[in-house]
């Protein structure tokens, strides 16, 4: 979900209708950050909207600001922006205002954080020698020997577990696996000693699977796998061994739209698209008719 607002770029921590980010138990951070351009900073506001910090921050000459995503614990804050020489990863300290730069490859996209906070996992050189890397904010890094077609991961809530997704190509479909026990320097370990496959689909892509807060099931969204830019997908649910798999409802697909848990994990918030028959909404963005919906994960009642 990238959207880039004229004056400012807003980002709601806590929101469990639009974060993109497992939701820790606990504890929980609960702030605002408002990104004001001029002059260049992230406003930190309080739960009833007062502003209580401002952080210093100047956008690189030539780069856009594509998105931000803020740890589940602790202070730091991931910047992607969209650089002159491709797409670029920065650390924010939110409590000393230092950035860094993770790593220097041109082409680096954010994939999910370590439940702790302590760690990002990257999507580096997708286009040359495609691999998925362990960035610490302390400066350490650890390669993952996971699929170098993998597109998507999450963290499981207070483990050093995951989930990834990845797909062999257009028509091919996709695979959800497991990553257990994974600990630093896991690089040279056999994949399959490590992941196993919780769920494949032949013909739909498996996008944005989420852990409940408790770590015991998994959301995700089907996306039809065919060559139409939008279209009209899936949300389901199953238990975090892979069982019990199940729909729960028609969604939006294509428009990067993650479902998310509420705390509890008994509901799950999405985006349904309202016009699912019209031909310019699978075409182009701008024709997409939607509302977010709330399911109740136990009788599929939607709100």
């Amino acid at each position: 979900m990238r959207s880039k607002l004229l004056r400012v770029y807003c980002l709601l921590i806590t929101s469990w209708f639009l974060s993109c980010t497992p939701t820790p138990t606990p504890p929980l951070q609960t702030s605002l950050l408002i990104y004001r351009f001029d002059p260049p900073a992230f406003i930190e506001y309080s739960a009833d909207f007062q502003p209580i910090n401002e952080i210093p921050f100047s956008i690189p000459p030539d780069c856009g600001l594509n998105n931000t995503f803020p740890a589940p614990m602790g202070s730091f804050l991931l910047i992607e922006l969209s650089c002159p020489n491709g797409q670029t990863v920065l650390f924010l300290d939110m409590v000393t205002g230092a950035s860094t730069q993770p790593v220097t490859a041109s082409d680096a996209h954010f994939l999910a954080w370590t439940s702790d906070g302590k760690a990002a996992y990257l999507k580096v050189d997708s286009l040359g020698n495609p691999r998925v890397l362990r960035m610490f904010t302390d400066g350490d890094s650890d390669p993952l020997g996971i699929n170098e077609y993998t597109y998507d991961l999450s963290a499981k809530p207070d483990s050093p577990d995951f989930i990834f997704t990845f797909s062999r190509g257009l028509g091919y479909g996709s695979e959800l696996h497991l990553a257990q026990d994974a600990g630093r320097n896991i690089s040279s370990r056999n994949e399959a000693e490590w992941t196993t496959l919780l769920y494949a689909d032949p013909y739909n892509y498996i996008a944005f699977a989420r852990f409940s807060p408790d770590g015991k099931q998994i959301a995700f969204i089907k996306i039809p796998d065919s060559q139409t830019p939008f279209t009209v997908g899936e949300l389901w649910a199953m238990d975090a061994d892979g069982a019990n798999a199940h729909k729960l409802a028609d969604a939006d697909s294509g428009h990067g739209y993650a479902a998310n848990w509420s705390p509890d994990g008994k509901r799950i918030a999405f985006v349904v698209r309202e016009n699912p028959h019209d031909e310019n909404a699978n075409q182009t963005s701008e024709a997409l008719v939607s509302n977010i919906y709330i399911v109740d994960v136990a009788s599929g009642e939607l709100t």
